[in-house]
């Protein structure tokens, strides 16, 4: 039997509203609905199949349908990146780049997915390794980005960053973001990070509030290794976040390196527009007087 996994924000009312609404319909379609079991009773999904919340959650379904914003959608990943089991994101939140949907068109998007009308996309993913004292404390892996801060508001970090086994620069700074092209809307560009087409295949490095003459965002090959380490002369400890969601404590002369990740996470695609026109709706940019290349091409 055809299935979907559900993902929905439970704190939000119209979010569980659309997740009802979209299980109805799946199920009319003759499709099985599938949720997790931390959410099952907020969702309140008739006659679904409540998984537990593992990485192989998803295992067997179409897709899984994300109601929320780019949060959700993250959370999500985390339950599908393993099974590649592509994503698909319904926007409730505000600006929602990873969303491929908008609420008014829920049913439309039901119906797409049914007729398997859609197309795949690979984005690329950063496997992450922290080391303590030549020792593996840690193995995650993110979506958009990983992040290296400072624990402290008070206490800035010292770190040494390097880039395919040679320094790079050392910065006294609030972090330091290492991002996807997928990332590069999210906390890189909040740092003042460049914006990267999803399809530029590359890593990102962006120093937060660096105390530095050279402190410039870093655009590097998809095929390098980006590391940094918190220098034991430091004042305060780090911490890493990847995603905003897995977290890790940083102690002076921590090691955290970031490389292309072994499993690429997929999403569901109903749109083929260009990146540039979803850029230009999401935050709104103004584009009045444009009118394009003549006919000649000229």
């Amino acid at each position: 039997m055809r299935s979907v996994l559900i993902v929905g924000h439970t704190g939000r009312d119209d979010a569980l509203k659309a997740v009802r609404t979209a299980a109805e319909r799946f199920t009319a379609a003759g499709v099985g609905v599938r949720v997790l079991a931390d959410q099952a009773r907020d969702l309140d999904v008739e006659g679904a199949d409540v998984v537990a919340p593992t990485p192989d959650a998803a295992a067997g379904c179409e897709v899984v349908v994300v109601f929320g914003g780019d949060g959700t959608l993250l959370r999500a990943a985390e339950v599908a990146r393993g099974t590649r089991t592509p994503l698909l994101g319904v926007n409730l939140g505000h600006v929602g780049f990873l969303a491929e949907a908008e609420r008014d068109a829920l049913a439309d998007t039901v119906d797409r997915v049914v007729a398997r009308d859609y197309v795949v996309e690979e984005r690329l993913s950063l496997d992450v390794t922290v080391r303590v004292d030549g020792e593996v404390v840690t193995r995650t892996w993110a979506l958009n980005e990983a992040s290296v801060e400072k624990a402290s508001r008070e206490r800035m970090l010292e770190v040494v960053v390097e880039v395919d086994g040679r320094p790079l620069s050392r910065w006294g700074c609030d972090g330091v973001v290492l991002a996807t092209p997928t990332g590069s809307t999210a906390y890189a560009f909040s740092a003042g990070g460049p914006v990267v087409w999803p399809e530029v295949e590359a890593l990102l490095l962006v120093p937060i509030s660096a105390h530095a003459l050279f402190a410039r965002p870093l655009v590097a090959s998809p095929d390098s290794v980006l590391a940094v380490e918190v220098l034991s002369r430091s004042e305060g400890t780090g911490v890493l976040w990847c995603d905003g969601r897995r977290t890790e404590h940083l102690p002076s002369g921590a090691r955290i390196e970031a490389r292309r990740g072994a499993e690429p996470v997929l999403l569901a695609r109903l749109h083929t527009a260009p990146f540039t026109d979803r850029l230009v709706a999401k935050f709104d940019l103004p584009v009045q007087g444009w009118r394009g290349a003549r006919p000649d091409g000229s």
